[in-house]
């Protein structure tokens, strides 16, 4: 990494040489957003080919500034797959724009139906469903004594509630997560080509499943979201178009990604800050009015997503560095989420502190439209443990949680938990 306020590196994705780096650096960034906050200028991490926009006061800047900092290209793959995958991906449906990938009018049109559906109203409906299914979920391990908390909850319950929004079959939502995971590992992970393969067979599995729930929502819609979304892209009732089946998918998808995998890591990331602090545990079980307090606390601590990709639209100065036009950037929520300048002792957690305006689910015209629905979940998990649980502690103290290696959905690879 190199602080070079005044020339930029283009670049393209990271080769094999890179990935050691790469991984080592998404496992723990924290002290790369240090380095960047007392660099002169703006940060150059080649091993994201980007430059790392990490101080509170400059992403928000460049989330307001939409016109200047398109958002096209921001889930840029850090690992582009083989040949052999790609065919694969061939025979599915998808890659069309996204709401996270889009900018003005089109971002406008792609996310309204995902803000009608996620209306405070549609939220409240289903936050009784969320309730039950996380009472019923400690249930099946609460007279166990031990549990791997990632895949016996975090990875069930997110799912469980974005697909009854949505209008899956819960039959049919174990699938949905297991793709969502397979297609994150596809993209931003370094598999052996077989093994992109295997992924991309199960994220194209995944295609079919939705592509499915769209011609089956044009022909009979519902009161869900996936009929929305159907009629966002196809006003006209009658049977898609094989380019609407395409945009239908793409928008499903990436929703019912982006719906799981986050909520899913920030329930391993609350829990795991909260059991490695007891006393601050021990004060939720007590004082469970603190509990929103909490997860406000842990997801500026340690949030899901770390940040997105931006690129220029024209030459500006941020920071001071002077950027061209298409100029590629890592705007880190995660970085400006530990600004001393924003929030006062920010490598402490402390659940006690006076809540302040972070960053952890965006901010300006891309601002998270599920974080009310991520809040309200991990609000349900966080009091279920603490008052059927309140013994809960790591399992093992002495060996280190390992991070999964993304930036885009931070969370531990297990929570093994015992009480």
């Amino acid at each position: 990494m190199s602080a070079t306020p005044h020339h930029h590196r283009p670049g393209g994705l990271v080769d094999g040489s890179g990935l050691g780096r790469l991984d080592e650096m998404q496992r723990d960034p924290y002290p790369l957003y240090a380095q960047a906050h007392s660099a002169q200028g703006l940060l150059h991490v080649p091993e994201l080919d980007a430059w790392l926009v990490a101080r509170d006061a400059d992403v928000r800047e460049v989330l307001r500034r939409a016109e200047d900092f398109s958002s096209a290209g921001s889930l840029r793959p850090d690992v582009l797959p083989s040949p052999a995958a790609l065919a694969v991906l061939g025979g599915g449906f998808g890659g069309r724009p996204v709401i996270v990938g889009s900018d003005g009018e089109a971002h406008q049109r792609l996310r309204l139906p995902i803000v009608r559906g996620l209306s405070p109203a549609r939220v409240a409906a289903v936050l009784p469903y969320a309730a039950e299914r996380a009472a019923a979920l400690v249930g099946e391990f609460a007279g166990d004594g031990r549990v791997e908390l990632m895949a016996a909850y975090a990875r069930r319950l997110p799912g469980e509630v974005v697909g009854r929004i949505v209008g899956l079959d819960p039959a049919d939502v174990p699938a949905v997560v297991h793709g969502g995971h397979r297609a994150e590992e596809l993209l931003f992970r370094p598999l052996a080509e077989d093994e992109q393969i295997a992924a991309a067979e199960d994220v194209v599995a995944l295609q079919h499943l939705l592509d499915r729930y769209a011609r089956e929502r044009a022909a009979d819609p519902r009161e869900d979201l996936c009929s929305e979304i159907v009629a966002s892209v196809a006003p006209v009732p009658g049977e898609l178009t094989l380019e609407q089946r395409h945009e239908a998918v793409s928008h499903l998808q990436n929703l019912l990604i982006a719906g799981h995998l986050t909520t899913t890591a920030l329930i391993g990331t609350t829990v795991l800050h909260l059991l490695r602090h007891p006393r601050q545990w021990e004060l939720l079980c007590a004082e469970p009015e603190r509990i929103p307090a909490a997860v406000e606390e842990a997801a500026r601590y340690d949030g899901a997503l770390q940040g997105f990709r931006r690129v220029t639209t024209r030459p500006v100065t941020l920071a001071g560095t002077e950027l061209p036009t298409g100029a590629s950037l890592f705007v880190a929520f995660g970085g400006a989420n530990r600004d001393a300048l924003r929030h006062p002792r920010p490598d402490i957690f402390d659940i006690t502190r006076r809540p302040g305006r972070h960053l952890a689910f965006g901010h300006g015209p891309h601002a998270c439209p599920g974080a009310q629905l991520a809040r309200e979940q991990l609000r349900s998990t966080i009091g279920e443990l603490t008052r059927r649980l309140p013994g809960l502690r790591l399992a093992d103290t002495d060996r280190p949680v390992a991070m999964r290696p993304t930036m885009i959905h931070r969370s531990p690879h297990r929570l093994d938990l015992v009480w």
